[in-house]
């Protein structure tokens, strides 16, 4: 019953988003007919263009079409190129998709190891400079990181390229060139929040009646923390994932705009430059669908993982 309206209440929350992404792009500067015909264009031609692009409909009944069409998995037509918008993003999402693949694999474990490394020995030297260290890049924006990663990495030691190319994965190591920096400054965002509330879940955990009492009765703090506090802290800690890599959403934007990294991000920051309106519909519709399916699932993995709910 519950799961069901976990459900529910996501596919509402997407029908709510997609009509804030729909008329947010309609909130856009210029005219799309104009921008694409040019200052030169009369105005006959350009009420010719926006009537050939279904332009002067009402906004209602074109964002009614648009949604037929996400449900029938028509993305549309891009303004600009004149190819079909899922064909766009084929590629693009590809890539996105390897360098949050690639971060989720380098973020979980070591966020997860310090997390609970640090609630293990609460007050230690480790847990003070695990706790400095995640608020000093939390307290950092994620193009600072990536502007420091580039300077360190870069231009500096010069150990790596200061844009990120994908095409090239001939080898190891050029794989580990093409996605070094963009995912060092994204597990540097993800990690921090990660590790903070990955901590403050297994603390809170560890500090009920029955794991105090495993501990009075002379449990080892290594098992007591892995038998008893860290199952019962399962569904926290897959909400602290979820929202940490939620960050991944806005993350990618910034960090494939600097590191020139062909992805769905990047595309959708050159459509926004052109105008091209469904190109930018159907990536802020990715993103929101990564965001919630993330959310839904940590609420759903919490739920199962909790009697009391199950029931």
């Amino acid at each position: 019953m519950l799961v069901g309206q976990r459900l529910a209440i996501a596919l509402l929350t997407l029908v709510i988003v997609s009509f804030a992404v729909f008329f947010a792009t309609e909130l856009l500067p210029g005219d799309v007919a104009q921008i694409l015909l040019g200052q030169a264009a009369t105005p006959e031609a350009v009420a010719g263009l926006r009537k050939a692009m279904g332009l002067d409909e009402p906004a209602i009944l074109r964002f009614l079409g648009w949604l037929a069409g996400l449900l029938h998995g028509d993305l549309g037509t891009s303004y600009v190129n004149h190819m079909a918008v899922a064909q766009l993003i084929g590629d693009r999402l590809v890539n996105s998709l390897k360098l949050a693949g690639i971060t989720t694999l380098v973020s979980v474990p070591v966020s997860l190891v310090l997390g609970i490394s640090a609630a293990m020995w609460r007050g230690s030297i480790l847990d003070r400079v695990v706790t400095v260290l995640t608020i000093s890049v939390i307290s950092v924006p994620e193009f600072m990181v990536a502007t420091l990663a580039v300077l360190i990495f870069a231009v500096w030691l010069g150990w790596l390229p200061a844009l990120s190319y994908a095409a090239d994965t001939s080898s190891f190591t050029a794989i580990l060139k093409a996605y070094a920096m963009p995912v060092i400054t994204l597990t540097f965002v993800v990690s921090a929040q990660m590790i903070r509330m990955t901590r403050a879940a297994v603390i809170e955990t560890i500090n009920t009646p029955y794991v105090e009492m495993a501990l009075l009765k002379g449990a080892r703090r290594s098992r007591m923390v892995l038998r008893h506090a860290l199952p019962n802290a399962l569904g926290p800690i897959a909400n602290a994932i979820a929202l940490s890599l939620s960050y991944l959403v806005g993350g990618v934007i910034i960090v494939e705009t600097i590191f020139n990294y062909p992805g769905v991000a990047k595309l959708m920051v050159d459509a926004v430059s052109t105008r091209d309106l469904p190109l930018i519909q159907s990536c802020a519709m990715i993103f929101c669908v990564s965001y919630l399916s993330l959310i839904t699932l940590a609420d759903l993995i919490a739920i199962l993982s909790n009697p009391r709910l199950r029931r």
